[in-house]
């Protein structure tokens, strides 16, 4: 775990560039610093690599302080990829990924099988690509030897300042999902600068906004695109952008949570008093399993009613229990398939033990969208 404990940073004692920072970065996340130039994002990231040193505050790696480590031990120990690459161009390929692992005198042999795994995960054979010279490669070429450069010494933490703002969109959408599946593969933490929300959106667990030296807002990209805490973040993350990223909404986004509800021991006659009662052609039918806790059991509609000559039947006896539930965590796109696919008007949300806590319609999706879709003039 990496912590920033009140950390400012100022250049010969005038205004702080960073202002009582604070920031906790789990093992394992990839976590994003995005905002405008000159807010600080870049010199917060050099600073836990001691390229940068604070004016104060503290900076802990697993609980240890980082001015208790070997400067130059430090950084061999935290990979770093930059926008320029820096890679030796006197160099071959394969004696720039080895840099670091020779620098630590690793045996030849393990320096060898390293350099051919990681060129292989970085998608450019050993064979085709070791013994080339970076002016052989194009600019993502280039950028793939960083990233298996920076693994090379197999470090818990990677630093990866705008790596790929130089290169053309395809390119950098490619390596956008390299790294994503190199994160998933292998786990390490990975602390990314990038002034471009959409990148940050893309490849962030969790999103450190910042402004004129602090951090506004920190969290998932899913929060920050529906509950931006401030008219700065909303205008930076862009009002309409939710709008563009739909993959975004989930089930208990779109979901109606005020539901008519109905006890399966209950009549018709009782049921339509509640339908009545609340202008609802369908009712949830649940049993309470605790306080505020209703067991989803099925769902009953006025068409049910139909051809029932005794208005003292039971719910249970006519409703309709193998009804679809959708988790509440469900992507909007996964909800909207599953209803147009079994033609379904009504769905109950349901949480993790399966208690009803909304449900959706038509209605309820397209006032949700209609909320964050761009305005359009009137013709």
């Amino acid at each position: 775990m990496i912590e920033l404990k009140n950390i400012s940073k100022s250049y010969n004692g005038k205004t702080n560039v960073i202002e009582n920072l604070n920031l906790t970065i789990e093992d394992g996340q990839l976590i994003v610093l995005v905002g405008e130039s000159g807010c600080g994002k870049t010199t917060t990231m050099q600073m836990l690599n001691k390229l940068i040193e604070p004016s104060g505050g503290d900076i802990l790696i697993d609980g240890k302080n980082i001015n208790s480590f070997d400067k130059l031990e430090l950084r061999r120990n935290i990979g770093y990829v930059i926008q320029d690459i820096g890679l030796f161009p006197h160099k071959t390929i394969e004696d720039n990924v080895a840099t670091v692992p020779r620098l630590e005198k690793h045996p030849k042999t393990d320096i060898h099988e390293r350099v051919k795994t990681l060129m292989q995960m970085v998608d450019l054979p050993y064979d085709e690509y070791a013994q080339r010279y970076p002016r052989e490669l194009s600019g993502g070429q280039k950028q793939r030897i960083g990233v298996a450069r920076a693994l090379a010494n197999d470090p818990d933490l990677i630093l990866m300042d705008e790596p790929f703002s130089a290169l053309d969109p395809i390119t950098r959408e490619q390596l956008q999902d390299e790294l994503l599946k190199l994160h998933d593969e292998l786990g390490k933490t990975i602390v990314f600068v990038t002034h471009d929300i959409d990148e940050a959106i893309k490849l962030g667990d969790k999103i450190a906004v910042m402004q004129s030296g602090k951090i506004v807002q920190f969290a998932t990209p899913e929060e920050i695109l529906k509950n931006p805490i401030n008219e700065f973040v909303a205008t930076f993350v862009g009002k309409n952008r939710l709008w563009k990223t739909p993959e975004m909404l989930t089930a208990e986004d779109v979901m109606i949570k005020g539901v008519a509800k109905v006890n399966p021991s209950r009549s018709v006659a009782q049921a339509i008093i509640v339908m009545k009662k609340h202008d609802k052609t369908v009712l949830a039918v649940v049993k309470k399993t605790g306080i505020g806790k209703e067991k989803l059991l099925g769902i009953v509609g006025a068409n049910r009613f139909t051809g029932i000559s005794d208005h003292n039947t039971k719910i249970s006896d006519i409703m309709k229990s193998n009804v679809k539930r959708i988790p509440r965590k469900t992507p909007l796109t996964e909800v909207i398939k599953l209803r147009n696919d079994n033609n379904i008007l009504f769905s109950p949300v349901v949480d993790e033990d399966d208690n009803l806590i909304g449900m959706i319609t038509n209605t309820s999706i397209v006032n949700v969208l209609s909320q964050i879709m761009p305005g359009q003039e009137d013709y």
